[in-house]
């Protein structure tokens, strides 16, 4: 396998930024970079081999640097919503920013891990490449607290797969969620809506969520709604029908976190297949959950290629722990890290095709 290594243009600060772009043995690539340890790009071959880009994004950097919709980020501290942006950790309260509508605290704050620089280290193998990206979040970065020293490694081999594994200790407890908002669209990043893709998610609950799409502490059973993805359902389907379901409501589509059955060992958690293209993608994890987001108000003019991006035009598989953990002892696992242990954790998107 091979990786390229170019300069894609400078940070904020002046640093030059390097983009990484790994090819395996069937032409097939992924390009990740250092601003925000971010995937810029997955092309992958369809039924018929011909090759296209399945992740929606940008052809400049400068598109990336400040709000860019989460576009193939690296989210950190704290992937998804802590309400009302408090939670404690030993009897110490915490506020963080209230960036979810002026309510709530989202993907890690006003200056998530997507707007910093990471220095990338790539590395190559027969069969996979690596790019792994390492920056330390301070003491006090939108008020968490500790030093967070984080790596995130991509790794892509000849089988197609994209495993991310991310890597943390800190020297003070804090809370530490981290995830990829990649938006796929297996159809190509231009191919439309997401709306003939059909999804299957390993799970008989949801976290019960209010109209801020902060967690209630409760869980709800799937079966009966749109929710219900056990079985596999296009998306179309359960988007005509979304009205339906009061927790879907608040979304205007799928923005839901899915409490996988499979636990915290490391196994399937969801799929998607799309027919027209013969494209299918497995995500793989060690998380206990996993938020599905439609693109429900998405629209972004100018992306890559020109191309623009409304509703639905893509989805996001965010492999994670429970939005809201912390205030929530019943959800599984904790967020909670503490000096001496390490956040380690991996997750795997898996790109295959029909052999017909």
């Amino acid at each position: 396998m091979s990786i390229k290594t170019e300069i894609w243009g400078k940070s904020p600060k002046g640093k030059d930024v390097h983009k990484f772009t790994m090819t395996n043995s069937m032409g097939a690539s992924v390009t990740v970079m250092e601003w925000g340890a971010i995937v810029t790009s997955i092309i992958v071959p369809d039924a018929g081999g011909n090759m296209d880009d399945v992740a929606l994004g940008f052809d400049s950097l400068d598109r990336y640097i400040g709000p860019h919709g989460c576009f193939g980020d690296t989210v950190g501290r704290y992937g998804n919503r802590i309400g009302a942006g408090k939670f404690s950790i030993d009897g110490v309260q915490y506020q963080v920013a209230l960036n979810d509508n002026g309510k709530n605290h989202l993907h890690g704050g006003n200056v998530g891990f997507a707007a910093h620089f990471w220095t990338g280290t790539p590395k190559e193998g027969e069969h996979e490449d690596s790019v792994s990206f390492h920056r330390v979040s301070p003491d006090g970065e939108e008020n968490y607290p500790g030093n967070l020293d984080v790596t995130v490694t991509f790794t892509w081999n000849d089988m197609c797969d994209l495993i991310i594994r991310y890597e943390a200790t800190t020297d003070k407890p804090t809370l530490c969620n981290l995830t990829n908002h990649t938006y796929f669209n297996l159809g190509g990043h231009k191919h439309g809506t997401v709306k003939d893709h059909e999804v299957a998610i390993d799970a008989d609950v949801i976290t019960k969520v209010d109209s801020g799409l902060i967690p209630t502490g409760d869980y709800m059973p799937v079966v009966g709604t749109p929710l219900d993805l056990r079985d596999g359902l296009l998306l179309e389907e359960g988007l005509e029908v979304y009205e339906t379901c009061p927790q879907m409501i608040p979304a205007g589509g799928y923005d839901h976190n899915f409490v996988l059955r499979k636990g915290e060992a490391m196994g399937a958690a969801a799929s998607v297949y799309h027919e027209e293209s013969g494209r299918y993608m497995e995500v793989l994890t060690d998380q206990p959950a996993i938020q599905l987001y439609t693109a429900c108000t998405l629209d972004v003019k100018g992306g890559k290629e020109g191309a623009d991006y409304g509703h639905y035009s893509g989805f996001c598989l965010e492999t994670q722990h429970c939005p809201d953990d912390p205030n929530h002892p019943n959800f599984p696992g904790t967020t909670i890290l503490r000096p001496g242990e390490k956040y380690d954790t991996t997750t795997i998107y898996a790109f295959r095709a029909d052999d017909e």
